[in-house]
């Protein structure tokens, strides 16, 4: 049906255009909100009836007219109807409903995906610093990020998955002293144990069990890989940056545990480190100060951020040389459009919220030519997890919140990314186990997944080759229900294209359970398996191709399809 509409959006689109000239970017198509309307619908009558100083309705008529003498109205559609001051409804005939399920036995995998069109984009997620395990928030982050790169994938985007963290500073710093303090044989609690409430360092220490663990393998001078490199320790209580050393890779390796388990891959890991060895931070601070876009005052170094939106002016380089968090976030960004990446999302939590207007301003500022509003934002609310009623706020091996891990091997990798793909990334999102492991309909990732299943099932039944589907007669598909699942099939690319424009998985999520709906009242109002070989074949056609866009819209959450349940 693609093909379909396309022909008739291509008619309408020169029949506008012959009304009035430039009329014809217009032309488009959406769904009448009752289906029993029509299709298809257009608003274009009342769009152009002030230019052209006609009345809508009389507008809509003479575009009616025009459309029934194109090729492709006479060739699919059945009726044209006009409601109200200019709607006009499409009402398509039997057949051209039908094409959408050859395109998609034909197409496969590819049904719904866009060619290549060259272009590259970086997304940035996760990101979570070597500080201790992936918590439900690292979680969501990823499986956000990971169908995003699916979505922006199937619409033809080259896209290059990365991952940025920080090796160095404060929070680093505070993550060894509490290795090193485990290793002399000292825990939370103790005398020496930094918990003087008016001490900053004492709030950020890391008093999690795993802390214990990374000391325990240090002790025990064990080796670990992490980001194609190993460190080994020497056990060596007074050796600090071996310890540091250690103790960033154990924990990068963990991380590493823990996305593999989410099926979670990245193309690169970026040091911010590397930022400052390379000279890049300093080369970004130089352009700065040498286009007058900074000042000193009071010891400091700020940007004129307010010149770009900002609501006020901001610190780079504090008074003892160091530079605020944001001007490494600069040079990073200018980097990622110096290696030819023009469309750049980064994925973050709400509480970054802060930093966009500072790190765009400080890329208008450096003027290397970045365009402005780079690069693109999805930020997400934290999530809370919910297990028997009550929620649960911590985990026995982090000490201070519920892992990925946890959720993982509560429930499963499926149900915690579709789960966490379910709602608009800026909603909360509080996650139920319980419904999580639940084999009911009221489980929305077994419900999608079941309906997938229940088709191969009746296609084993069946044994024959699905391949032969792509050519056997569509013409007993005629019922209320199969069209509606045929049409419901013909929106899958849309959607797709729609949810990529907005960064939004969600609306996959939202689809899949609309398909998986659709295809089970359509299960149980007409039998499959009949009798009757040609009704047969049809409607198997129909179903196999329900599943297979089942598949594709899966895939592209990182969720797996079930041939059994």
């Amino acid at each position: 049906m693609l093909t379909v509409k396309t022909e008739l959006l291509e008619a309408l689109r020169t029949a506008l255009e012959d009304l009035l000239p430039g009329a014809g970017a217009k032309a488009a198509f959406e769904s009448p909100k009752v289906a029993a309307h029509g299709d298809l619908a257009t608003t274009a009558a009342m769009q152009l009836a002030k230019p052209l100083k006609l009345n809508p309705r009389q507008l809509a008529e003479n575009l009616c007219t025009s459309l029934r003498n194109t090729p492709a109205f006479q060739t699919w559609v059945d009726a044209l109807d006009i409601a109200g001051p200019g709607f006009i409804n499409i009402k398509l005939k039997p057949a051209a409903k039908q094409q959408v399920v050859r395109s998609v036995l034909a197409q496969t995998t590819r049904y719904g995906t866009q060619a290549d069109n060259g272009q590259r984009m970086l997304v940035e997620f996760v990101s979570a610093n070597p500080t201790g395990p992936l918590h439900v928030g690292h979680g969501r982050q990823a499986a956000l990020g990971d169908a995003v790169c699916n979505l922006f994938t199937t619409q033809g985007y080259q896209v290059h998955r990365e991952f940025y963290y920080n090796d160095a500073g404060v929070q680093i710093d505070t993550l060894t002293k509490s290795t090193q303090l485990r290793a002399k044989g000292f825990k939370p609690g103790d005398v020496c144990w930094p918990t003087d409430p008016d001490n900053p360092l004492s709030k950020a220490f890391y008093n999690g069990d795993y802390i214990q663990d990374i000391a325990n393998d240090f002790l025990a001078q064990k080796a670990v890989k992490a980001d194609d490199r190993e460190f080994t320790a020497n056990g060596n209580v007074d050796d600090y940056d071996n310890i540091r050393q250690f103790a960033v890779a154990y924990l990068r390796n963990e991380q590493d545990k823990d996305l593999q388990a989410f099926n979670l891959k990245f193309d690169e890991y970026y040091l911010e480190s590397s930022l400052y060895t390379s000279g890049r931070v300093e080369a970004a601070v130089g352009k700065l100060i040498a286009n007058g876009k900074t000042y000193e005052q009071d010891g400091a170094l700020w940007l004129k951020s307010t010149d770009y939106g900002d609501d006020k002016d901001r610190v780079m380089r504090k008074k003892d040389g160091t530079y605020t968090y944001f001007v490494p976030d600069v040079a990073y960004h200018i980097a990622k459009w110096e290696r030819g990446y023009t469309k750049v999302i980064n994925i973050q939590g709400t509480d970054h919220h802060g930093t966009i207007a500072r790190v765009r301003a400080g890329l208008q500022a450096a003027d290397v030519g970045i365009p402005q509003g780079y690069p693109d934002y999805v930020l997400h609310t934290m999530v809370r997890v919910v297990k028997g009623g009550e929620e649960v706020k911590i985990s026995k091996r982090a000490g201070s919140y519920v892992t990925l891990r946890d959720l993982i091997e509560w429930t499963s990798k499926d149900a915690v990314r579709f789960f966490l793909l379910s709602r608009k990334p800026d909603t909360e999102y509080t996650f139920d186990v319980d419904l999580a492991v639940a084999k009911n309909n009221d489980n929305p990732v077994y419900y999608v997944q079941y309906a997938h299943a229940r088709i191969c099932s009746v296609l084993a039944s069946w044994g024959g080759d699905k391949a032969t589907l792509a050519q056997v007669d569509l013409s007993a598909l005629d019922s209320p229900q199969a069209h509606a699942l045929m049409l419901l099939l013909a929106k899958y690319p849309d959607m797709l294209g729609a949810a990529a424009e907005g960064f939004a998985p969600h609306d996959v999520t939202f689809y899949l359970r609309e398909l998986a709906a659709c295809y089970h009242s359509y299960y149980d109002a007409e039998r499959i398996l009949v009798d009757d070989e040609a009704v047969k074949l049809a409607r198997l056609a129909l179903v196999a191709a329900t599943a297979q866009v089942l598949h594709n819209g899966l895939a592209v959450l990182g969720v797996s399809a079930p041939q059994k349940m």
